[in-house]
């Protein structure tokens, strides 16, 4: 990620599942195997409110958080994005791995929970959080690691599905309330921070891929002042 981190892989170094994973054991292993069920989980497009609200700024360092199978990391990273991409899956971290040594893109792959990577404080110019999956806790532990890694001047863009804050607890056992969503993240700000955009907008979705069937998002998207 840094060298706080781990130091820059080239894209041709595939990360191992098991080597270094910094995380909740159970939280890993629940997605290496939603990973494992298919050959391809999502759908290889980089995310249409990652293009629409990223385009305009000028490359520089990025986290891509949840960076899954890799399309927006290597998206950015095509664009001339210094890419630190994370993920609790190693499952989806081998197939990113290999996707940017396709692409032929250099891309820092980190094994770990958000909540648990040691990341260098005030150090990206854009923190990219697209449908995370963040448990909320009671001191939003979450919420502010991705504040904290904003370096003046970088933008923190979080996007989410529109509706799925106000679902009640489901029978397969996934409950909203257990998740951070951008509202959350928001109550946090002080005049640090300005807004550049906090609202529901319908979304720009690749074809195919598990989440293709929402409709909207939310978006939030603010600016570190200092």
């Amino acid at each position: 990620m840094t060298d706080d981190i781990a130091p820059a892989s080239p894209a041709s170094d595939i990360p191992s599942p098991t080597d270094g994973y910094v995380g909740d054991p159970a939280v890993r292993a629940e997605w290496d195997n939603r990973y494992a069920d298919r050959q391809q989980l999502w759908s290889g497009r980089p995310n249409g409110a990652l293009v629409a609200q990223v385009s305009g700024l000028t490359p520089a360092r990025v986290l891509d958080v949840g960076c899954g199978e890799g399309a927006d990391a290597i998206w950015l990273a095509r664009g001339g994005w210094d890419v630190t991409a994370l993920d609790v899956s190693g499952v989806a971290l081998e197939r990113a791995a290999r996707h940017a040594r396709d692409a032929g893109v250099v891309v820092r792959w980190v094994h770990a929970a958000l909540t648990e990577a040691v990341l260098p404080s005030a150090s990206f110019d854009l923190i990219s959080a697209q449908y995370p999956a963040l448990l909320r806790t009671p001191d939003a532990v979450a919420e502010r690691a991705l504040l904290t890694a904003v370096a003046p001047g970088g933008v923190l863009l979080l996007v989410h599905h529109a509706g799925m804050d106000t679902q009640h607890a489901h029978e397969s056992g996934f409950d909203p309330a257990d998740y951070v969503w951008p509202s959350m993240v928001a109550d946090l700000l002080n005049d640090d921070w300005e807004v550049e955009v906090d609202e529901q907008r319908p979304r720009v979705a690749p074809e195919g891929g598990a989440g293709a069937h929402h409709t909207d998002d939310l978006v939030l998207r603010v600016r570190r002042l200092r």
